[in-house]
């Protein structure tokens, strides 16, 4: 959005996206104050979610997603600080790359040759990579994130229906409520921005979607840990730390641990 008339450290905006918030209104290193800051929720989820995949001795899977969860974010965070094109990729290819992620830990446990899903996945994300640090995508790239997103879904419903565990069962449900909720904050900030500016608060829709998303991926990942702890006969169990936080507790038979 317009500038607030602070002097800004980075130079002229030049990424091809900008949303429903007043530039450097905050500081001058900070392009996007409220969509910058609103990141460190999903790096702290996914820095949970490594320490229990990686303590518990999860499959290296499960901590790379969680890695990618926080790079991402990370990424986010420098794109918003800066508003530079340059700087864009840094957000919205590790969105591509941990949809692939995905889509290895979602559908891996079916795939016959081992070697020919991850290579595959591997070749497109790094061809996406090249492709989209000298194209400036737009609408393009959000059909192609939402089309990836799509081909995850069906296998998660999978998961869902073969899984009995209430509490598992309400881990995927967080699933779909946060993303929906993260997806109409998402659209009412993009819908009604001009609307927003003239608000004496701006809710911040884009910086919701971020909390949310962060929510989203964990719960995303906890249910995907249950189900191949399933898979793996670990005797999975939703416990809650202090009441209230939902994390996956194994316990792996004695020659697999």
């Amino acid at each position: 959005m317009e500038d607030s008339g602070i002097s800004s450290f980075w130079g002229p905006v030049t990424s091809t996206a900008e949303l429903c918030e007043e530039n450097y209104a905050k500081s001058s290193y900070i392009a996007e104050f409220y969509n910058t800051i609103s990141n460190i929720p999903s790096i702290l989820l996914a820095l949970i979610g490594l320490t229990s995949a990686l303590r518990q001795g999860f499959e290296r899977r499960f901590s790379v997603l969680h890695i990618s969860n926080m790079i991402l974010a990370i990424g986010s965070m420098i794109f918003h600080a800066t508003l530079q094109h340059v700087l864009q990729q840094s957000d919205e290819t590790p969105m591509v790359w941990e949809m692939l992620l995905y889509m290895y830990v979602l559908y891996s446990p079916d795939w016959h040759y081992r070697s020919t899903m991850p290579t595959f996945l591997f070749l497109y994300g790094a061809a996406f990579a090249v492709v989209h640090s000298f194209a400036r995508f737009g609408i393009g790239f959000k059909i192609h994130y939402i089309i990836l997103c799509l081909l995850c879904i069906p296998r998660m419903y999978k998961y869902y229906i073969q899984t009995k565990d209430t509490a598992a069962k309400r881990l995927a449900k967080l699933y779909v409520v946060t993303l929906f909720l993260g997806t109409m904050c998402w659209l009412f900030d993009r819908i009604f921005c001009q609307k927003l500016l003239h608000w004496y608060l701006n809710p911040q829709g884009h910086a919701w979607w971020h909390v949310l998303m962060g929510l989203n991926s964990y719960y995303a990942n906890a249910f995907m840990m249950f189900c191949r702890a399933q898979q793996r006969g670990w005797e999975p169990q939703v416990v809650h730390l202090i009441g209230f936080f939902p994390y996956v507790k194994i316990q792996k038979p004695k020659k697999q641990e």
